[in-house]
């Protein structure tokens, strides 16, 4: 799977919340200041090239849809930066998340809770 730019993520963020949309409802969704709808047809262009966009042909009109789904392309993602920057240890991630404390010792116990229900 390939990585998204800065605004193929943008245009997916929106796509993914809306489950599929028609041009003018995409650039409606999209956040403020909003691309031109050229901008985001061209995105969307490039999002079908790489296989994460689907498109269904309503006579003139396309309809598009998610190809690869949030999850998916969130889990890849992460194990690349996971991989990339940590040496492919979570334990790591977890540690720098402490250190830069973006997550407390109550965040961590209530992950060791989650951890032993499953």
């Amino acid at each position: 799977m390939k990585i998204l730019t800065k605004a193929e993520e943008q245009v997916m963020m929106v796509l993914w919340q809306l489950g599929e949309g028609l041009l003018m409802e995409i650039v409606e969704a999209m956040p403020q200041p909003q691309p031109h709808k050229n901008t985001v047809a061209t995105i969307l262009k490039i999002l079908i090239e790489k296989e994460f966009v689907s498109i269904e042909q309503l006579g003139r009109i396309h309809r598009y849809h998610p190809a690869v789904s949030k999850e998916s392309y969130s889990k890849m993602r992460l194990n690349s930066v996971v991989k990339g920057y940590f040496e492919g240890s979570f334990s790591n991630v977890v540690s720098f998340m402490v250190d830069e404390q973006k997550l407390s010792v109550e965040d961590l116990e209530l992950l060791l809770k989650q951890l032993k229900k499953k």
